[in-house]
């Protein structure tokens, strides 16, 4: 029999991982984009290694979640932190694109394997201790709150880090430990005062894969073959696309999930290089994008507790629909504001900004209920699965698309009419959901990663 003190020292140490693997993408996500732009690159080189990160969580996440199953998730956690230990360092340090492009795909790799197996051993040993009926819900809760707290610290961090590093003029001792010269083998690396916040997370990194090994310990588990979990992901698949051939709820929120992608690729990809340009300078504006970033996972929250309010009575597809409407409406304001100038400019387009993430958070919760209520249990994952690879597909190829539209508001109103389409979708009166379905009342978690950011990007939860 479980007690109460064996059930919290659980809690703690899942939100103790969840804060460490956070914390860390807040951090080196912040300055990424101007850390790009002062390497030399582009919007298109910079929105290819974005597209890299994307199409490599996405093509890595459903086998993964199947590795995690067969070899437990404890290696699999650490083997993740390894993973984004590298990546932060070559992001940090590489000047050559080929180690940029290597670093991204690093982290995305990272990111599949860390999609889901925190959470699971949560629920594996809660419901061990516990038994199978065991109330799992606040420690998930604590564990998306965590989330969420650790983004926007890291985030706030990371973007004031190089604003401070400037203040205080550092660059001299930059320059004397880049004249050591130890780190050519990155491709002529020179360490920036945007490079610092990201060896900051690679530390952080280190912690978190001592962390893991050191608290989630879990029962031995049968070998089994990988190849056998390989296998199956094709056919997994196709099972989560007939879903959504099958059942209108379910495309709809497919769709969706697409529109989201392209409205988050638009907003992470083209707000750190308009906060450049409204501070002048790509220290200032990553301290910009940290207090953005921040101010953008409080508005999700904010937005995720509004959800159950702004369904009421209904099913939830009204408050899909203003959820939707009103990132919509954000977006519309950072499309007008983005050939404008003057404190005024710049409160508006920081209006859209929240704003935005503000809809989403309202949005996301009641589709998620609607999935679930559409889905039977043994399909659950899988829909969630290519829900998220929708969003990370249609974010890569969007962010692709932007680079070859004419700079200012074009680009974003790409996004505003994708997540305008996707409001549409969401007009006149649907069902809550079929009886007899299979659906369990409390279901078990399925494999998530935090939403709203490009770092994180995402399945929307």
């Amino acid at each position: 029999m479980s007690t109460p003190s064996h059930e919290a020292a659980a809690r703690r140490r899942y939100l103790t991982v969840t804060l460490l693997f956070w914390l860390p993408i807040g951090l080196a996500t912040a300055p990424l984009v101007l850390l790009f732009t002062a390497r030399g690159l582009g919007l298109g080189a910079v929105a290819g290694l974005f597209a890299v990160h994307s199409l490599t969580t996405a093509a890595l996440e459903l086998p993964t979640g199947g590795l995690s199953d067969v070899i437990g998730r404890r290696p699999v956690l650490a083997a993740a932190g390894v993973l984004d230990l590298v990546a932060f360092t070559l992001l940090a340090l590489g000047e050559a694109y080929g180690v940029l492009l290597l670093g991204m795909a690093l982290m995305g790799a990272g990111r599949a394997l860390a999609s889901g197996p925190a959470e699971a051993w949560y629920v594996d040993t809660v419901r061990a201790q516990a038994g199978p009926e065991a109330d799992l819900r606040p420690g998930l809760a604590r564990g998306s709150a965590t989330g969420s707290l650790a983004l926007a610290a890291g985030t706030l961090l990371g973007g004031a880090l190089p604003w401070l590093l400037s203040v205080l003029d550092v660059q001299d001792a930059l320059d004397a430990l880049n004249s050591m010269g130890s780190m050519g083998s990155l491709g002529g690396a020179t360490v920036l005062p945007l490079s610092v916040p990201p060896l900051i997370a690679a530390a952080v990194e280190l912690a978190y894969v001592v962390q893991v090994w050191a608290a989630l310990a879990e029962p031995e588990r049968p070998p089994a073959a990988l190849r056998t979990v390989f296998r199956s992901v094709p056919a997994t698949v196709l099972t989560g696309l007939r879903l959504g051939r099958r059942d209108a709820v379910v495309r709809r929120v497919l769709l969706t999930a697409a529109a989201t992608g392209v409205g988050l690729g638009a907003v992470e990809l083209l707000t750190p290089g308009r906060a450049a340009e409204l501070t002048g300078a790509a220290e200032s504006g990553a301290g910009v994008v940290g207090l953005l970033s921040c101010a953008g996972f409080l508005c999700a929250a904010l937005g995720a507790r509004l959800a159950p309010g702004a369904a009421g009575r209904s099913d939830g597809s009204r408050a899909v629909l203003l959820g939707l409407a009103a990132c919509t409406a954000g977006v519309l304001l950072l499309a007008v504001t983005a050939r404008t100038a003057g404190p005024a400019a710049a409160a508006a387009a920081a209006f859209g900004y929240g704003l935005s993430y503000l809809g989403l958070g309202t949005a996301g919760p009641n589709q998620k209920a609607q999935l679930h209520q559409r889905v039977p249990t043994e399909t659950r994952a899988t829909a969630l699965s290519v829900q998220s690879l929708a969003l990370q597909l249609c974010g890569a190829l969007s962010g692709l698309a932007l680079a070859l539209l004419p700079p200012g508001p074009p680009r974003w109103l790409l996004a505003a009419t994708a997540l305008a389409a996707a409001a549409l979708l969401w007009t006149g009166r649907h069902s809550a959901g079929r009886p007899g379905n299979g659906i369990s009342p409390r279901p078990p978690p399925a494999r998530t990663t935090h939403p709203y950011s490009q770092s994180r990007r995402l399945k929307i939860r």
